[in-house]
């Protein structure tokens, strides 16, 4: 049997990266379709109540989100620590709720604007007092179609 030998300078071949920038831009454009921006950055806390009746929504583009909580520790020098309302980025009182529903209108495009919803996301340990205020404030404002964020309870396996 006979040896095979390397002919000429020997060594491996270099690999060739003629194609990296085509792969780094496929990755880069598959993150930027996937990924979903956080809009808002929440101030309070909400664990959300457990129902029974629960459906998904269509089209969250069209739902604006009001939370009520107890601030996070990190702000509860700033806000207290009674339950709050935060519209967007910032804490607000019942007396601002109207001109966030205006607001957000405004930003929606006309054809749109009907279906619009308002999402209470309350903490379950909130009083009903604060819900209420929020809710005659929506209604005064126009704002008719609400609805509550809630969570499935956990299926018991038997």
């Amino acid at each position: 049997m006979s040896k095979f030998q390397r002919s000429g300078k020997g060594g491996t071949p270099s690999i060739s990266t003629a194609s990296l920038p085509d792969i780094v831009f496929m990755l880069l454009f598959f993150f930027m379709v996937t990924t979903v921006m956080r809009e808002t950055s929440l101030i309070v806390q909400i664990k959300v109540p457990e129902a029974s009746e629960v459906r998904k929504l269509e089209n969250k583009s069209l739902i604006s989100y009001i939370y009520v909580g107890r601030p996070y520790p990190g702000y509860q020098n700033i806000y207290g620590e009674k339950p709050r309302i935060q519209l967007n980025d910032k804490i607000s009182e019942v007396d601002e709720v109207m001109e966030f529903v205006y607001n957000e209108r405004a930003v929606k495009d006309e054809n749109k604007r009907s279906q619009m919803r308002f999402s209470i996301k309350g903490d379950q340990s909130t009083k009903m007092g604060i819900i209420t205020d929020i809710k005659q404030q929506l209604r005064h404002s126009s704002a008719l179609r609400i609805n509550y964020s809630s969570k499935r309870p956990p299926e018991k396996n038997k």
